[in-house]
């Protein structure tokens, strides 16, 4: 689906505020309530818009130790990739998972509450997946920037 300029514009509104109603869409855009209806119904059909989330502050609700843990497998084994993948989908300390190039083969985004959190993390849930070799773990200092929203 090739997004045109209205789009585009729709998708930035929706991306700082997705509560805004249609109405007021409408307004911004100086569109109809059905057309702005009808154009988050394409969007939403086309896969565009994946969802609708609200975004946790993550400090302010006890979890604020991030680490970004670099995992190595022992091999590259298709049943290795698959189990492992599986596995780490179900850490809930675990937001975000990305299969890597480089010396590593995937980096993991971790949030926990603290430094003996984290460690628990490690020890009882991390390191149990089998057919890791290694791990290699970085403390966020300061968050310089954080964003969800994709430029458009």
């Amino acid at each position: 689906m090739e997004l045109d300029h209205v789009d585009k514009t729709l998708l930035r509104l929706l991306q700082a505020d997705s509560k805004q109603t249609n109405k007021a869409l409408a307004h911004q855009l100086n569109m109809s309530v059905t057309a702005i209806f009808e154009r988050i119904r394409k969007l939403e059909n086309a896969g565009i818009i994946d969802k609708y989330v609200a975004l946790v502050n993550h400090k302010k609700a006890s979890h604020a130790f991030i680490a970004f843990c670099h995992i190595k497998l022992i091999q590259h084994t298709h049943d290795y990739v698959v189990k492992f993948e599986k596995e780490v989908a179900n850490l809930p300390e675990v937001l975000e998972c990305y299969h890597i190039s480089g010396d590593y083969d995937y980096l993991l985004k971790v949030i926990v509450k603290d430094m003996e959190s984290f460690r628990e993390f490690m020890v009882n849930k991390l390191t149990s997946i089998q057919h890791i070799g290694s791990t290699h773990s970085m403390f966020v200092i300061n968050e310089v920037k954080h964003s969800t929203a994709l430029q458009l």
